[in-house]
């Protein structure tokens, strides 16, 4: 008997096996519909009495292929592709909270993400409480409102850098009935599996490490088919009660805690809004995915020297890395991720922004790039760029300061880059 696998094996094997004469590679199936003998067999499908493919903006078989390896990575039971990170985020978000509604979020999250729960969200109605990630107990549970349907944070903040209390976030949201949301992103399933400690969605922006290579676009959202809908049914009536657009299908009936999450979101969000992800974008993040496990080895490595260089320079004012004993988040980093973080660090230099701009463009091997996490050494002056929109104040409480860098450590050599650095550093 086979014992379950090992995650290296499931990067590089999960979510297919190819039967006899089949393709060794998951097969990109680049159409948009299917074809059915009768109309009976389609409207199956379209009742979700049945399952199968009958339109690419729903569902298709590459993408659910690579959605089964994610949602094994990650430990879930069902999952889902989407066309970004952004969307992946908003989905899971929508799909449980609704005009009137209100929902927990850490401030130490992405710009994008902080910019679509913040503005767009809020036109819809969700409003939404940014708290400390390194927020109490007790300030969490003050947070909450009688209309909080979800709390939502990052495992590790993009740019701050912080690391989340995971298991602290998920038993408060749990005290109140509702589920925890987590952005895996810059982790990965790799280096820390948040539903095994108490998270109930984790979403991700496939763009960053699971593809690792700058080339597809993409997000998804895995579901840890643990949280009881119907527990909290006056809570979250999109589950629990029927859905007239589906002839009233009730999600949480048809589908229990396992499937609910995800069905819903595919069938009803997905329908709607049509944020999908083509199947080729998922054949190159399946590519990415099956090197991701020695990809992360080696990032995490080069972060971890590039943080140590920077910590003992004269003009360097300070570095986060949860690799760094003095580092702030150097205690949950052992808890959360003791393989290694990610390759992802922050800084500041000396000197302010100006000081900052001219250390950038004198870099010659890490490039000024709007992306992230990426196989190839990449910078980003974030409050000039990615969290332009956010004030003065709201950067400071997002742990991103006007002069801070963001540094995403590539897959090169070590020493290339810390030379590249030094002599950057030398002409300011």
């Amino acid at each position: 008997m086979v014992n379950k696998k090992r995650i290296e094996t499931v990067c590089v094997q999960g979510g297919y096996t190819p039967g006899n004469g089949e393709p060794r590679q998951i097969p990109i199936i680049q159409s948009t519909t299917f074809k059915y003998d009768t109309s009976e067999d389609m409207g199956k499908l379209f009742d979700l009495e049945a399952s199968g493919y009958f339109y690419t903006r729903l569902q298709n078989p590459t993408n659910d292929m690579v959605a089964k390896k994610l949602c094994e990575l990650e430990g879930g039971t069902a999952a889902m592709l989407t066309s970004s990170g952004q969307a992946a985020n908003f989905y899971s978000i929508f799909n449980i909270a609704n005009c009137g509604d209100h929902v927990i979020s850490s401030s130490a999250i992405y710009g994008g993400t902080f910019n679509l729960f913040q503005v767009t969200m809020k036109k819809m109605g969700i409003d939404f409480t940014f708290i400390s990630p390194d927020s109490t107990e007790e300030e969490i549970h003050a947070a909450f409102r009688p209309n909080t349907k979800a709390v939502f944070g990052e495992t590790i903040a993009n740019p701050a850098c912080s690391v989340l209390d995971i298991e602290l976030f998920a038993k408060v949201a749990h005290e109140h009935g509702v589920p925890f949301i987590i952005d895996n992103t810059f982790a990965t399933p790799v280096n820390c599996r948040p539903i095994e400690w108490g998270a109930d969605i984790v979403t991700h922006s496939t763009t960053k490490y699971l593809d690792g290579h700058g080339v597809s676009v993409g997000g998804a959202i895995i579901d840890a088919g643990r949280f009881d809908w119907k527990a909290h049914a006056d809570k979250f009536p999109g589950l629990t009660t029927p859905d007239d657009s589906y002839h009233g299908i009730v999600y949480a009936d048809k589908f229990g805690k396992e499937g609910a999450f995800i069905t819903k979101a595919t069938a009803q969000l997905m329908r709607d809004f049509g944020s999908i992800q083509s199947p080729q974008n998922a054949f190159y993040i399946n590519l990415g995915i099956e090197s991701l496990h020695v990809r992360m080895k080696r990032h995490c490595e080069n972060a971890q020297k590039v943080a140590e260089f920077l910590s003992k320079s004269d003009k360097i004012e300070w570095v986060r890395y949860c690799g760094l004993p003095e580092d702030k988040y150097y205690e949950l980093g052992k808890k959360y991720l003791p393989n290694g973080s990610c390759g992802v660090l922050s800084f500041s230099v000396k000197g302010g922004r100006k000081e900052a701009e001219k250390f950038m463009k004198n870099l010659k091997v890490a490039a000024i790039e709007t992306h992230v996490a990426d196989a190839r050494t990449c910078c980003l002056h974030p409050a000039n760029a990615t969290h332009r929109q956010m004030t003065d104040a709201q950067l400071e409480a997002a742990g991103i300061p006007p002069t801070l860098i963001r540094y995403s450590c590539g897959i090169e050599n070590a020493e290339d880059l810390i030379e590249d650095i030094a002599q950057a550093l030398e002409q300011i």
